[in-house]
Parts: C-alpha cells; sequence; structure tokens
C-alpha cells in the first residue's frame, strides 16, 4: 500500500477522466462505438508527459511535440484469447487505398482537428473497473508504443521541413520493459513469469494488470 501512496501522491491532480456512461450501458443500442476523449489526452499529458508532472516519465519526452487522438470504444476485442483493452497505432492511415484513405483522414480530422500522429484507443468498460495503478500502468504501456525513429548511431531522427520528430510505432526493448517493472511491477509489463524464473521463485507485484495490449498480443 506504502508503494501506492508513492505513486501517487495527489490524487486531485490525479483524477482520471471516466468513459462516458452511455458507452458502458449495454441496452443503449444507439450508443456511438468510438467517442473522442480530449479530456482523456489532457489528463495523461498532465499526468505522464509534462515538465512537472506527477508521474513525470522522460520516457515520454518526445511526445511534448507530438499530436495524439485518443478514443474511447464500447467495442469488445480480443486476440490469441486475451482481451485487448488498449492500442496504440499512427494517425496517418498511408497504407489504404486512395477512397478509404480519404475517408479515414476525413474521420480524423473531424475527431481531432486534423491527423495526429498517434491514436490511442482504450476500452471503456475496463477504465470504468479498473484500479488506478492499473489504469496507469495501461496508459503508459500505450504511450511507450508511440516512439521516434532512431539513425544507425542511436539518435533520434527529426523532419528537415518543420524540425519536429520523425514518430514511429515501436515494440518494447528490455530498457522499456525495465521502466514499467521499476513504476508498477513485472505483472504490468507481462514479464512476471521470466522474473520468477531468473529468482527461483515467486515474486509478488503491487498491481497486476489484468490485460492485453492491441500491439503486443500478436
Amino acid at each position: 500500500m506504502a508503494e501506492i501512496i508513492r505513486l501517487f501522491p495527489e490524487p486531485s491532480r490525479l483524477k482520471r477522466p471516466a468513459p462516458p456512461a452511455a458507452m458502458l450501458d449495454p441496452a443503449n443500442l444507439e450508443a456511438p462505438t468510438f467517442i473522442p476523449a480530449p479530456e482523456l489526452e489532457t489528463w495523461l499529458r498532465s499526468t505522464f508527459i509534462d515538465e512537472g508532472a506527477p508521474l513525470q516519465n522522460d520516457d515520454h519526452f518526445h511526445l511534448r511535440h507530438a499530436h495524439i487522438g485518443v478514443l474511447w470504444t464500447s467495442i469488445e476485442n480480443a486476440r490469441h484469447g486475451r482481451r485487448v483493452v488498449g492500442q496504440a497505432e499512427r494517425g496517418d492511415p498511408t497504407a489504404m487505398g486512395k477512397w478509404a484513405k480519404a475517408r479515414a483522414e476525413l474521420q480524423l480530422t473531424e475527431w481531432f482537428g486534423d491527423i495526429p500522429d498517434f491514436i490511442l484507443t482504450f476500452a471503456a468498460s475496463y477504465a470504468a473497473l479498473c484500479s488506478d495503478a492499473q489504469w496507469c500502468a495501461l496508459v503508459e504501456h500505450e504511450l511507450s508504443h508511440c516512439g521516434v525513429e532512431r539513425d544507425p548511431y542511436g539518435a533520434p531522427k527529426f523532419r528537415e521541413s518543420t524540425g519536429v520528430p520523425a514518430f514511429t510505432l515501436r515494440g518494447h526493448d528490455v530498457e522499456e520493459f525495465l521502466g514499467v517493472i521499476r513504476r508498477y511491477g513485472a505483472a504490468a509489463a507481462g514479464v512476471q513469469a521470466m522474473i520468477d524464473a531468473a529468482a527461483q521463485g515467486p515474486t509478488i507485484a503491487e498491481a497486476e494488470i489484468d490485460f492485453a495490449c492491441g500491439n503486443c498480443a500478436r
């Protein structure tokens, strides 16, 4: 319990936005299946990304220059038998055909004002029930997928025309997993079994995260 208090020192600043009630009512057949969540983008920036944020993580520093679109969804998703409750995607639908791309760009512009660098989608039903620690671990996991291209020497790349970082989706290397483990425990990083085997004994994490990521559950 002491660790949770350390992670969440100012509950009033960290109060997370709730998903729309209409999305949580299974009897509401007219409820939208996707709803833009600008309040959630504001929250994740002020909690994890901005300078002086209560849970500031410098691993997300580059995202101060990114346009992040955030969505709630009521559509249940699963992959390989695991429930998917969060996913990070690039905003530019470049791989689509001309009409599909134009249609997607129109929808994204209506939702977010223009084409975002990244789109984060979260399951409303999960967000309504999970703990603060589970929620923060999920959000940071998806933010960790929102990366910057690197040159052969590991330095970040920037767009010559704008000077902003060259954004890209990324997987998780060992360093990124360690960052999640330090903040939320091995279960949040999905490597509890590996930790247990290395230690030749069980390790009990503060926050056990029962979720799958749309980028990782391949």
